[in-house]
């Protein structure tokens, strides 16, 4: 077997940006954490998008949220079976281990695991990629029947998305018991990168955050 790769040197100089500035500002925040553990607040989900870190955009700081990333931020249904489940065992360990009181769903815009789902021959081209967005597809035709605007498609499903994957949480039944019982809240977000604004959907739909 081949020798692991060091680290590439930008990832190390960005680590040791950190240890001289951010790490000496909240040591003792750091040390907390250590020996009290983590209680975060929130849990996003959130797109492995390089550009969309919801660390970044909910300037988050350490023990503040518990995030999981994956392509295109989807919350599968609840499937108890013998598979690995990623999504879910994060959901599981946020929700029953930790506690945590809201759950994030975060899209955003110009996604390019949403972009795969629009398209109907890019699941040949992929080992997993095609078959982790299958589930879009079914919307992806709905969105596409009612634009001929490739970038308003695109918008369509990125938010239908997340409605989706909204009501996928609810399929979990110790999700769905909390959301009754008050205990928990689900939340729908939509970040666009080129301007910095965030969406949330409420009672009457997709509602821009007012930044102040």
């Amino acid at each position: 077997m081949s020798q692991p790769a060091p680290l590439p040197d930008a990832l190390l100089a960005g680590f040791r940006r950190f240890r001289a500035g951010r790490y000496p500002d909240e040591r003792d925040r750091y040390r907390r954490l250590a020996d009290e553990g983590q209680t975060p607040a929130a849990m996003v989900i959130a797109c492995s998008d390089s550009r969309s870190g919801p660390e970044i955009v909910f300037d988050a700081i350490p023990g503040d949220l518990f995030v999981v990333r994956n392509v295109a931020a989807l919350v599968p249904a609840y499937a108890p079976d013998a598979g690995q489940h990623g999504a879910s065992a994060a959901l599981e360990y946020a929700v029953r281990t930790l506690g945590t009181s809201s759950i994030v769903v975060l899209g955003h815009g110009r996604c390019g695991g949403i972009e795969a789902a629009l398209q109907p021959g890019f699941a040949k081209d992929t080992d997993f990629v095609g078959t982790w967005v299958e589930g879009l597809r079914e919307l992806a035709a709905e969105v596409i029947a009612t634009t001929a605007d490739p970038a308003d498609a695109r918008l369509g499903l990125e938010l239908r998305s997340i409605e989706r994957s909204l009501g996928h949480l609810l399929t979990f039944p110790w999700i769905r018991d909390r959301v009754d019982a008050g205990e928990l809240q689900v939340a729908g977000a939509w970040f666009d990168i080129a301007i910095g604004e965030l969406d949330v959907l409420g009672d009457d739909g997709w509602v821009r955050v007012d930044a102040g």
